[in-house]
Formats: structure tokens, sequence, C-alpha cells
């Protein structure tokens, strides 16, 4: 399990649908990417999220871009006349977070893309289980290419660590807001996804995509006498018994398309 490291190279242009201003960028690799940046509002934090994410998608054998990190320099970007763009990219010197652009994708709609049952029960367990408040009906983050479905946007996940919840409350969280993700109608096999899903990854596996969080992304402003080492074990309790404990979640979702279902 490895992510490459490159530099970013061409400023194309800022990709203005995403509330935290990413932006179309080409690296040394001659690669373009979705660039998400450390200087928006919520730091780094967002990046983890993103990060986690995407790699736990790619451990359960979704679709996801690949994931890169970004080293952005001085120079990048200075003929950007954009002053918000500007600041931004002066904000994000250092290791950004670069995600594989998917030229001339289509937005996902399960009104016109087919999807099984089990796939979408899948995907809606997937974004409970990492707390993912952004795959809703007017945004669903999930995209038709290459005639497969890829999901993007995992940057609103993890809201747990904007909150002072310890990771032992925030693992037993039954993450209500799945009401309104745009699957639920079609997750009508939740109970299966469930254990196909807890049988899909192991806590070993989990362990190695936190350890590869870079460090400069683990200091906590808000909390400034945690050391990374300890921001990082968050993570990883968080996910082991959020892994251990999937009934609250499991069953809030259910009962949320039952409630759905009878409207």
């Amino acid at each position: 399990m490895e992510v490459r490291t490159q530099n970013l190279t061409r400023y194309i242009l800022p990709l203005r649908e995403g509330g935290s201003l990413p932006a179309l960028a080409e690296a040394d690799d001659e690669f373009r990417y979705a660039v998400k940046f450390r200087g928006t509002g919520h730091g780094t934090k967002s990046l983890v999220a993103e990060f986690l994410g995407g790699m736990l998608g790619h451990a359960f054998k979704f679709n996801v871009p690949e994931l890169v990190f970004l080293e952005l320099s001085q120079l990048f970007g200075i003929t950007e006349p954009d002053y918000e763009v500007q600041q931004l990219l002066r904000k994000s010197e250092g290791l950004n977070l670069g995600l594989h652009f998917l030229d001339r994708a289509m937005t996902f709609d399960p009104a016109v893309n087919p999807i099984d049952e089990l796939t979408a029960s899948k995907i809606v367990w997937f974004d409970a289980f990492i707390g993912n408040i952004d795959r809703g009906r007017q945004n669903p983050n999930m995209m038709i290419w290459d005639n497969r479905l890829w999901l993007i946007d995992h940057g609103s996940s993890f809201y747990f660590q904007h909150s002072e919840k310890t990771a032992e409350e925030a693992a037993l969280d039954p993450f209500p807001y799945i009401r309104s993700h745009v699957l639920l109608p079609y997750a009508s096999k939740l109970t299966e996804a469930d254990k196909l899903m807890r049988q899909a990854i192991t806590p070993r596996t989990l362990d190695k995509i936190v350890d590869l969080l870079p460090e400069t992304w683990l200091h906590d402003e808000n909390h400034p006498e945690r050391t990374v080492e300890e921001v990082r074990e968050r993570y990883r309790k968080y996910l082991k018994l959020r892994l251990a404990n999937t009934a609250p979640f499991l069953e809030r979702a259910i009962v949320e398309r039952e409630n759905l279902m009878k409207k």
C-alpha cells in the first residue's frame, strides 16, 4: 500500500463547484489532478478526511480515483490573477492532496444510471462508516467514467474530528445524516452489505492506511498539546471501534430507509 508524491507544475483552473475551491492542475508526471489544498478553512483536517475516505474506498474495492501527495512550491500558480485563489495557494505551500482527474466523466444520476441493490447498500454502509455527510441528492459525488461508477470527494467525512468527542464516543455515532443519502431508497440489502463489508477489511489494513497520513497534516490547532502520534492514534481507534460496532449506524440506516419508503 503506497501513495506516490509528485510536484505540482501547472495551475490550470479552479474547480469552483467545490466549496473548498479545489483546482485542476498538472504535476511533474504529466497527469492532471483535482487538487485539494491545505490552506482551506478546515485546513489539513479536510485532507485527512479526503485521504482516509479515498484509501478506505480502495480497500473496500470501490472505484476511487488514485490519490497522490502533491508538493506545492512558492512559485506555483504565481500568474493566477484571482486574488482569492492566490491567497489560497500561498497558504497551501507544502504537501497537498490530488485525485487523478476523470476527464469527461458524467455525474451519476440514479434515475438515469441503474445501480443494483447490493452495490447501493454497500455504498450507503460505507458512507455511514466514514461519516460522509456529502452524498446527497443535489450533489451525489459519484461519477460515471469508463462505463463504471466512481466515488469522489470524501473531504466532508470523519466530521467527529471537528468536535470534542472522544474516539470511543464518535465510533458509536448512529450517523443520522444517512437519511439524506442519494442511494438510500435503493439500499434494500443493508444487512447483507454489513456482513460483506465487515469481512472485506481488517484492523491491520486500517492501521496501514492511517500510518500513511503525513505528519504535517496531523498537528491539531485546537489541541496543540496533542502529539502527532496521539492524533494518529485517535483515527486508528475510531476506525477500529467503528468496524467492531457497526450495529448503531446499520440499524439507523435501516430505520431511515423504512421511514423514507413509507412516504
